[in-house]
């Protein structure tokens, strides 16, 4: 005999950063395992230092951490634990990140940009992560910049089963806010049975978040519209096309998101809408002045569909299989 036999099973651990513990819990929950404890912790000069009190030798590690605001401190923590657990001789180390940052960046526009996107997947590739597990990216083809698996979660079947369940489908139009999101519009529109509209926009390239609508295409007048996009930061790309879905004689309107950003003045812009109502799920934390003070917002767990792909991921079965009826 030249070797040696085991007969372990495979261990499954669940390790979270502090950008967003109650989604990192509910997984957990979900799941039926506990988040596994961490010391982390702050320097006083802003280096983290972050250490795991079980040992994590050839376990299957998940390491979930969403990339909120401060964006760069929690990304950089993320990389930091992706060390911690290469080091520590994981057995793999698949990174959960329901918002994937830097994902606006995904291409140039014009030269001498950056392709930030790229570069987020790079370094988490070479921090020691074996597969990505992430939710409504803004571009599909960010799947690429990975060097390894990349498991593509989509929150449409949650966003727009809720809608469907209050709004009378009869009157239902589903709005694309650009021509980017037709695709993802077009899903919405084969799952309620309802007919695509789009807003046409343009954007001032020498001022950041400045949108000026132009016209919509699809019968709106007297239509409850859904909007639906990936995320909503500023708040300004969406409440534009709502006053020009209003403007065009819509009945009402429900904006949908997967990810609210929600930064800067998104708050006053939300509050001061025609919109009926915001519809999220909760793969960022909602800001404590929207949470409180918003009575329209509605915020839906994406826990359930994170815990189901994890548990796919680690008993090798297919994560596509549960996005199959779309």
């Amino acid at each position: 005999m030249t070797g040696i036999k085991t007969t372990g099973q495979k261990k499954m651990m669940f390790f979270s950063g502090r950008a967003h513990p109650e989604l990192a819990e509910e997984v957990a929950r979900l799941l039926g395992v506990g988040v596994v404890p961490t010391k982390a912790f702050d320097f006083a000069n802003g280096e983290i230092y972050v250490r795991y009190e079980e040992s994590a030798r050839g376990a299957d590690c998940f390491l979930i951490q969403s990339h909120t605001a401060p964006i760069n401190k929690w990304i950089m923590e993320q990389l930091i634990m992706i060390d911690a657990l290469k080091r520590a001789s994981a057995r793999s180390i698949t990174v959960i990140v329901p918002f994937y940052g830097y994902a606006r960046q995904d291409k140039k526009h014009r030269g001498r940009e950056p392709i930030s996107a790229r570069l987020i997947a790079d370094l988490m590739k070479t921090a020691g992560a074996t597969r990505v597990l992430t939710v409504d990216l803004h571009t599909d083809q960010i799947q690429g910049f990975f060097d390894g698996p990349v498991d593509h979660l989509f929150a449409l079947p949650l966003l727009a089963d809720y809608v469907g369940a209050k709004v009378d489908r009869e009157k239902l139009t589903v709005v694309s806010p650009d021509a980017g999101r037709v695709r993802v519009a077009d899903r919405w529109c084969d799952r309620l049975g309802a007919p695509l509209a789009i807003v046409h926009k343009r954007r001032d390239k020498d001022v950041a978040n400045q949108v000026t609508v132009h016209e919509v295409v699809g019968e709106v007048k007297g239509r409850v519209c859904v909007l639906v996009d990936d995320m909503i930061d500023t708040g300004g790309t969406i409440c534009a096309a709502a006053d020009a879905l209003f403007a065009h004689g819509a009945e009402d309107v429900i904006v949908t998101a997967t990810h609210g950003v929600l930064s800067g003045p998104a708050a006053d812009r939300l509050k001061n809408s025609r919109v009926s109502e915001f519809v999220f799920t909760d793969t960022l934390p909602t800001p404590g002045e929207l949470s409180a003070d918003l009575d329209k917002l509605t915020v839906l767990s994406i826990a359930p569909t994170i815990a189901s792909a994890v548990r796919e991921v680690f008993e090798d079965g297919s994560v596509t299989s549960l996005f199959d009826e779309q």
